[in-house]
């Protein structure tokens, strides 16, 4: 939180003008620059309402935290007031959420969302923020875990009247979320003073919920546990279950000896990491133990919320990403499931990290710090962009320096690519990424493999298959300029030219455009198939029959493939980026977007020669398995 006092300090400080320069100091101590003009703005023109109301309450002793910043979250509340409930004699919390909106009308087919004069876009309504941040704290704070009674939420438009923002009233249903405006400023009085006590301080309340551990709540961990654990998809077989197994009795020596473990289980596209991540997380909560499940893929991320939290939104809260552990405690977690563990950065600060957090400490470190069993999926051979460190050796040398037993498990069988082991040993040796030299494709009666003469060729014959029931999708190297998103409505730019053929590569944002979906749902969405999907929006996906473009970043010369550094249009590869990290980059990226297909795959190359090596390796009959 940025600040923290009585009400009664809180008026003083507003009246004077103190608390808005404290509030902009602490703000650029923590996030590294100054608040934007129309976040200052709103400290000035909300604040002091929000005191006046509290001190003619009779609340002036009610402890208030400005800008409280939610657990494991860059999501920050307006404000939270902590006392004692009057008639409980217990601590109390209200959430409050200040809009200087006058204004603001539901969106017609959603009333969640609701539609303010000053945004383009429509924005969340306030009664469903506020109800949202209750319940994250009630899942996340130990504080007010079994106590989801002790915190209530409001949302504060002082400035609005009934008229013109009853609609958003509609989604009112409990104690949560409730909105109340300026007309009813006397309702609003009557609700804090029914929440707040006159008679006793908040301090002590504040200090509790400060101190509140960062754990999944009991009650989350038993919803994600028939959420997850309970989806009859998951089935682990072999050595999938070998290593969900080991995973399992390393939580239970860390519980009863209290002594850390590390587990790293490797295995390639396919072989069904995230399959075992997903079962695992689900036995955890099952069980009751504290864990999280994280990536550092956006999309990935996205899309596990999606899968798992599908029917209980609150699910969706225990999927993180590597950089939310800055500030954890360390071993406040039983365990940390962390997939796609390829992708682990050096650190977790980018340049929107607060200075405060700016440590300089390695992400793997902090990893490893949160959990007494951090585990980690990853496939080496996925490593796409400079600065990913997630490695099997890095790993080992992150525990061995802190004294902790390392354990890897690796998985062979695979279920990607029509659980083609051959198919995937073909794809590596093609790309040079285990010795042996490429070989020619002999077809095992599971997985296809054709090449195109043209990218129209390609896409045509996907067309065909998505005809027949079957998903499909297009992706290419990144050797195309990616144009700024279009405005709603305008076609989406078709970056990605191959003579007279030109697709729009998929969206970059979290919202759809003309019809195509946002980023993190291009490989799940059916309306993706129109944009061509780069690495870092397929990889952790999988779909029936895979388009390739490879690009001219990787070109078969006489008896070898080549790496043209020039030809990449992919913003990671600076000038310090050596060319043999770029060489290795480019190939694991062909690695991921050749592994994706489960059915098939059909691969072009923009250049002639490389088109006739790959044709000659295929077995010399994808033309006219292509034109069928």
């Amino acid at each position: 939180m940025l600040f923290r006092a009585s009400a009664k300090t809180v008026a003083a400080m507003a009246l004077d003008g103190s608390l808005f320069l404290h509030l902009t100091d602490q703000f650029a101590h923590a996030h590294g620059h100054r608040p934007s003009a129309s976040e200052a703005r709103s400290w000035e023109r909300s604040i002091p309402v929000l005191a006046a109301a509290l001190n003619e309450a009779g609340l002036g002793e009610v402890e208030v935290m400005l800008e409280y910043a939610l657990p494991l979250n860059s999501k920050r509340a307006d404000a939270v007031l902590a006392g004692v409930h009057p008639a409980t004699g217990e601590p109390s919390y209200v959430v409050v959420e200040l809009k200087q909106w006058s204004q603001a009308f539901p969106v017609e087919d959603d009333p969640t969302l609701c539609r303010v004069d000053a945004y383009a876009h429509p924005v969340l309504n306030p009664v469903e923020q506020v109800r949202r941040y209750c319940q994250y704290l009630v899942n996340f704070n130990g504080a007010v875990a079994e106590h989801a009674d002790r915190i209530s939420g409001v949302a504060y438009l002082h400035n609005a009247t009934e008229f013109g923002v009853t609609g958003l009233r509609e989604i009112e249903r409990d104690g949560h979320g409730l909105l109340f405006t300026a007309e009813r400023r006397g309702a609003f009085l009557d609700h804090l003073r029914a929440r707040l006590s006159d008679r006793h301080p908040g301090a002590r309340a504040a200090d509790e919920l400060c101190a509140g551990a960062t754990v999944p709540s009991k009650q989350l961990m038993s919803v994600a546990a028939a959420e997850v654990r309970e989806r009859k998809e998951f089935v682990l077989l072999d050595e999938q279950q070998v290593a969900y197994r080991m995973v399992l009795n390393a939580v239970e020596k860390a519980k009863h000896a209290d002594r850390k473990e590390v587990v790293v289980v490797t295995g390639g596209p396919g072989t069904g990491k995230s399959v075992i991540a997903l079962q695992l997380l689900g036995e955890l909560y099952r069980r009751g133990v504290p864990a999280l499940h994280a990536t550092g893929s956006q999309s990935f991320t996205k899309t596990m919320r999606k899968v798992a939290g599908a029917r209980k939104r609150e699910v969706q809260d225990l999927f993180k990403y590597f950089n939310s552990f800055m500030t954890a405690e360390k071993n406040s977690l039983a365990a940390l499931v962390c997939d796609e563990a390829h992708r682990i950065r050096e650190t977790s600060a980018n340049r929107y990290t607060r200075a405060a957090q700016r440590t300089g400490r390695a992400q793997i470190d902090e990893l490893i710090d949160v959990a007494h069993v951090p585990v980690f999926f990853l496939d080496e051979h996925q490593v796409v962009r400079p600065g990913e460190m997630g490695t099997v050796a890095e790993i080992k040398e992150a525990a061995a320096k802190r004294d902790i037993p390392c354990h890897v498990v690796p998985l062979d069988s695979q279920f990607r690519c029509g659980g083609s082991d051959a198919y995937l040993r073909w794809v590596v040796r093609l790309l040079g990424l285990e010795p042996g030299g490429p070989v020619v494709w002999e077809p095992d009666g599971r997985m296809r493999l054709l090449v195109a003469d043209s990218p129209q060729e390609m896409e045509e014959f996907l067309e065909a298959r998505r005809a027949q029931g079957y998903g499909a999708r297009m992706s290419a190297g990144y050797c195309w300029r990616w144009s700024p998103e279009p405005r709603p409505g305008d076609p989406l730019p078709a970056d990605v030219v191959i003579g007279d053929w030109a697709r729009p590569w998929n969206l970059r944002g979290d919202r759809s455009v003309s019809g195509a979906p946002p980023a993190a749902l291009w490989a799940t969405d059916p309306a993706g198939f129109g944009q061509v999907g780069c690495v870092y929006t397929a990889q952790g996906f999988e779909y029936d029959w895979s388009g390739v473009v490879i690009g001219p970043d990787l070109l078969w010369r006489g008896d070898r493939w080549i790496t043209d550094r020039t030809a990449s249009k992919d913003p990671v590869f600076r000038k310090a980026t050596s060319d043999a990290d770029v060489d290795r980059l480019i190939r694991n990226t062909y690695k991921v977007l050749l592994t994706r297909g489960m059915v098939g795959t059909v691969v072009y190359s923009t250049d002639a020669e490389t088109r006739e090596k790959l044709r000659e390796l295929a077995g010399g009959v994808a033309r006219e398995a292509v034109s069928a």
